[in-house]
């Protein structure tokens, strides 16, 4: 029997959740326990009521997300909350969430998964919060624009987007999967020319054409897929489980 204190050990090792200080309000680790065994992994991006649910069709008792089941402070159960919880419980289901160490991780983070499946190379890292930096900096490996966007279109078909006025030839490419909003500010003082991101706001449709730069928000759910499904199929091949991913096909 593969226990649940042995999965979460190995998540909480392999992420280094102790040592990484994530936003206020996002709780890494554990967030609802189950009867102590797992047979099943389930992955999504988000902890909501519909994955849950689907979660239990597929008869998963642990569900490994990104964004889990708490982000504001002292929420009451009840409503929609209180239906997630129930169905969780009801259904065995144990919560295990990993925000910003499933962003950061230089092997299964959303950032470096990004950055292979683009055939990037990563050489430098920025955008600190609490000593960790949660963005990378790539290098184009003789990646040009057109070329990127064509990757990113085959990568994304559903959700690609492109605000372009900085160079056709790429020298610093940034990735910051979910929301960018928090990279744009900084991309000009690090010299870097290009951002791959989730989501941005209509304001940065001004900031790249007065900073002559290449902005790529291609869906905040689709940038951050990658981590999860890696850390599922992981700890499936190292327990010998079976897991299973729960796209919700979210275009935002």
């Amino acid at each position: 029997m593969v226990t649940l204190e042995s999965v979460i050990s190995y998540c909480q090792k392999r992420l280094s959740i102790d040592s990484i200080t994530d936003f206020d309000n996002a709780y890494n680790g554990l967030q609802l326990e189950n009867n102590g065994s797992v047979t099943k992994i389930a992955a999504s991006v988000d902890a909501g009521l519909i994955p849950l649910q689907q979660a239990s069709q597929a008869k998963a008792d642990l569900l490994l997300c990104h964004h889990g089941l708490f982000w504001s402070p002292i929420t009451p159960i009840k409503d929609h909350n209180y239906k997630k919880i129930k169905t969780a419980i009801d259904n065995n289901i144990a919560v295990y969430s990993a925000h910003l160490p499933l962003d950061c991780h230089p092997q299964i983070g959303n950032n470096a998964l990004l950055a292979k499946a683009l055939n990037l190379e990563v050489i430098d890292t920025f955008l600190e919060y609490k000593d960790t930096n949660y963005s990378f900096i790539c290098h184009p490996n003789g990646c040009t624009r057109t070329m990127l966007t064509e990757r990113l279109k085959a990568l994304f078909p559903d959700t690609f987007s492109s605000i372009l006025y900085g160079s056709e030839t790429p020298e610093r490419i940034a990735l910051l999967t979910g929301s960018g909003q928090s990279a744009v500010p900084y991309l000009k003082a690090n010299n870097i020319d290009t951002l791959i991101t989730g989501e941005l706001k209509q304001q940065h449709f001004n900031m790249a054409q007065e900073l002559e730069l290449n902005l790529y928000p291609c869906g905040h759910y689709a940038t951050e897929t990658f981590g999860v499904k890696a850390l599922a199929e992981e700890l499936a091949n190292h327990f010998k489980i079976e897991w299973t991913f729960l796209d919700q096909n979210c275009l935002i």
